[in-house]
């Protein structure tokens, strides 16, 4: 830990009060000198954001090993022994997210990205190699007479009309929202030149063109491997934007007199920060048994270290929800399913949503 140097005047530079120890009786303020190395300014960062001083390690034990017992000691006044709940869910949202993009999956290895890109780069050179041998062998029948000019040309259209309508179903078989639409071209004629039964409306074409685009844009696997990466980067933003409807659907199933939604919201803080944390625990155990996977031993025991983890996160709201609100076990589970079936429904639909609205902004 850092030590911090007083300094000699006793005047607090932020009420100018007379400080007689460390701290400024009047507003609170450290009396120390404000000039620091670059070293005791990072430590003092690090401290100031986890509340070192035994309180993270004893906040992020009661988190994983005692549920909702942080939100009864918050609430009950015991508020300095503990990391606050917003700051709480910060760090642990940031480290969580901030690791998960830097610890890599097997499958996204360098070789096996290079070896990808090699794959689909000879599948191209092929199928422009059928197009380019079956047009040779229409001109050479009609070198040798056997095809007139209009026949020749009429065939190799065709020919290449087939080929890039097969090309082109087969990297549509996936598409966003399931398009009907074979190109954003087709979708513009007939908005302008189709039947009135066949023209949608302003804000259904505006949303059904920006789709459009992006299923002429990417293939089947990239459209696929895009929407993943878009639900992954728009996680951290949907829990956020979430939390406040879990603190409501809680509200809604528990006495508005005795509880207040504030109560609710610093529960779902630290409901919201465990499961980024198991997820974050979650992730660094699987990335460290990568390394012994061969061995069948340590797969059977990863395999059971993650079932484990999966269906204590799972449980853990269970008796989180029991502890807080003191209700019954079977009321309370009754509760909890209800709530849980609700708030499934919920994020995946905020999830998808914000997923959805990524993608039609792509250029």
């Amino acid at each position: 830990m850092s030590k911090n140097t007083l300094r000699e005047d006793k005047t607090c530079l932020n009420c100018n009060y007379v400080v007689e120890k460390k701290f400024c009786p009047n507003c609170g303020q450290e009396n120390i000198d404000t000039r620091k190395t670059f070293y005791q300014l990072f430590v003092h960062f690090f401290e100031d954001l986890t509340h070192y001083e035994n309180s993270f390690w004893k906040t992020i034990r009661n988190l994983l090993l005692k549920p909702a017992s942080l939100t009864k000691e918050y609430l009950s006044g015991k508020r300095m022994s503990y990391l606050a709940p917003i700051r709480l869910y910060i760090f642990i949202s940031f480290a969580t997210f901030f690791l998960l993009s830097v610890i890599p999956d097997n499958e996204d290895t360098p070789d096996v990205k290079v070896n990808s890109k090699k794959a689909l780069v000879a599948t191209k050179k092929k199928e422009k190699d059928t197009i380019f041998k079956e047009q040779e062998k229409i001109i050479k029948l009609e070198q040798l007479g056997l095809l007139t000019k209009t026949e020749s040309d009429s065939l190799q259209k065709l020919f290449i009309q087939t080929k890039l309508k097969q090309i082109k179903d087969k990297k549509n078989n996936f598409t966003l929202l399931g398009s009907s639409y074979n190109s954003v071209e087709e979708l513009d004629s007939l908005q302008k030149h189709g039947k009135p039964s066949e023209k949608l409306g302003a804000f259904e074409y505006w949303i059904t063109r920006k789709m459009q685009l992006v299923n002429d844009k990417y293939d089947s696997d990239e459209l696929k491997e895009k929407f993943a990466e878009s639900f992954i980067h728009n996680l951290p933003k949907s829990l956020f934007i979430y939390m406040p409807l879990f603190a409501l659907v809680l509200w809604l199933f528990q006495n508005k007199k005795k509880w207040y939604y504030f109560d609710h919201g610093i529960f779902t803080l630290h409901y919201f920060s465990f499961l980024l944390l198991a997820i974050l625990i979650l992730r660094i155990i699987n990335y460290l048994f990568e390394f012994i996977n061969d061995y069948t031993f340590f797969n059977i025991l990863e395999y059971i270290f993650a079932t484990v983890a999966i269906l204590y996160m799972f449980y853990y709201f269970f008796p989180a929800h029991h502890r807080f609100y003191g209700e019954s076990r079977v009321v309370s589970a009754c509760k909890g399913i209800a709530m849980f079936i609700i708030n499934i429904i919920f994020i995946v639909i905020i999830l998808s949503v914000m997923a959805i609205y990524t993608f039609i902004n792509i250029h």
